[in-house]
């Protein structure tokens, strides 16, 4: 750090700040008066049409998120929202962004759900003369308004990727061609595949043990051996209709309905958890493949929707899902949807690894100029 910067401890570069009063969350407005601010990710929460609950604001102050850690920047007047927000009003000697700037450079350990403040408390405060407080303001404002704007069209751009290839996907599955077919789900599974619900209590840790799959696991389109918790092997014995042998379709009816992978090769003889029901084709009708595709259209997933109940655990039941449709075309036709499809999807990932590469660099730009600048070497 260069001369001329002094350090204090957080609590003296901060003022006392006399709270209004928190508004919970399910008290929210969607429109109102006043913005309501609180810990949540998303910079303005709801709204407020009370004024005498208004936190007004003569000089910019930060906002904390005791459970979440989210800073926010606030200039403006507005209704502090339900619990953990903490208001941090930077003293005289210190610019507010120059502070909130300052506080995005502190590596917080995380605790959970539990109260991160007494870490920040912890902190010292680096900070020069004003006037050079104000001068690398002006030149993080203008990089950090460049990289805002470049990780604006990266993120368009990934959408775009994801967008293309689902219109394609839908387009094959709502405009079908002659000689579809159409039947019920369970018509088309092979005969020892009865669409089952598997293991209900997995059980504990087993390290050597059987692996299961667990809604949670279905992140990609193939379900490998890695990060897969494993159980002792007596607890599947009763579960032999959803052992797996690889190349299954595993369906999640249990939480996040409707979402699908791949059960690899190194799954068989594995299972999987009550949320999850593999699915096996049979061969004659519908290929493993082609049935990933129809299971993630529009024309199948709007059943799973409809399908879906509950509240605080959304699921399917199994006859309902026995129920839903399917329509596919013959093998051959099958096989040419499927290699166009992949084809798309690949280049799609392509795409997608581009961008996710591209953000992840303007992450560590932010970092670098965060670095520099309080480091005296802005």
């Amino acid at each position: 750090m260069t001369g001329g910067w002094q350090i204090k401890p957080f609590e003296e570069c901060i003022e006392k700040v006399t709270y209004t009063p928190k508004i919970q969350r399910k008290d929210f407005l969607a429109d109102g008066t006043y913005p309501v601010v609180s810990q949540e990710e998303d910079f303005i929460n709801g709204y407020w049409d009370n004024e005498a609950d208004l936190f007004k604001v003569a000089t910019p102050v930060v906002i904390f998120g005791d459970h979440t850690k989210v800073l926010k920047y606030v200039d403006f007047n507005f209704v502090l929202g339900a619990d953990g927000v903490k208001i941090l009003q930077p003293r005289g000697f210190l610019e507010p962004r120059f502070f909130f700037y300052q506080l995005q450079t502190a590596n917080l350990d995380s605790l959970g759900y539990a109260r991160h403040y007494k870490l920040l408390k912890e902190l010292e405060i680096a900070y020069p003369a004003r006037s050079e407080q104000q001068r690398i303001i002006g030149i993080l404002d203008e990089a950090f308004d460049g990289i805002a704007t470049a990780k604006a069209n990266a993120e368009k751009n990934l959408q775009n990727a994801r967008a293309l290839f689902e219109s394609h996907l839908q387009a094959i599955f709502s405009q079908r061609g002659e000689g579809w077919v159409e039947k019920m789900l369970e018509e088309v599974v092979t005969t020892d595949c009865s669409l089952s619900y598997g293991i209900v209590q997995p059980g504990e840790e087993y390290p050597e043990g059987l692996p299961i799959v667990r809604p949670t696991d279905l992140t990609s389109k193939v379900i490998r051996l890695d990060g897969l918790k494993r159980i002792a092997p007596k607890l599947a014995e009763g579960y032999k209709r959803t052992a797996l042998r690889g190349g299954e379709l595993l369906l999640c009816v249990r939480g996040s309905t409707g979402v699908v992978s791949i059960a690899s090769a190194a799954l068989a003889g594995g299972n999987v958890t009550r949320g999850i029901v593999p699915i096996r084709f049979d061969k004659g009708m519908l290929t493993q493949d082609f049935g990933y595709y129809l299971i993630n259209s529009g024309e199948f997933q709007n059943q799973i929707r409809k399908k879906t109940y509950g509240a605080a655990l959304m699921q399917v039941n199994i006859r309902d899902l026995r129920n839903i449709t399917v329509s596919f075309p013959v093998l051959k036709e099958q096989a040419e949807i499927t290699a166009k499809l992949d084809a798309l999807h690949e280049e799609t990932q392509r795409l997608e690894s581009i961008y996710q590469r591209k953000l992840a660099a303007l992450d560590e730009l932010k970092k670098s100029l965060l670095h520099q600048a309080f480091s005296g070497a802005l």
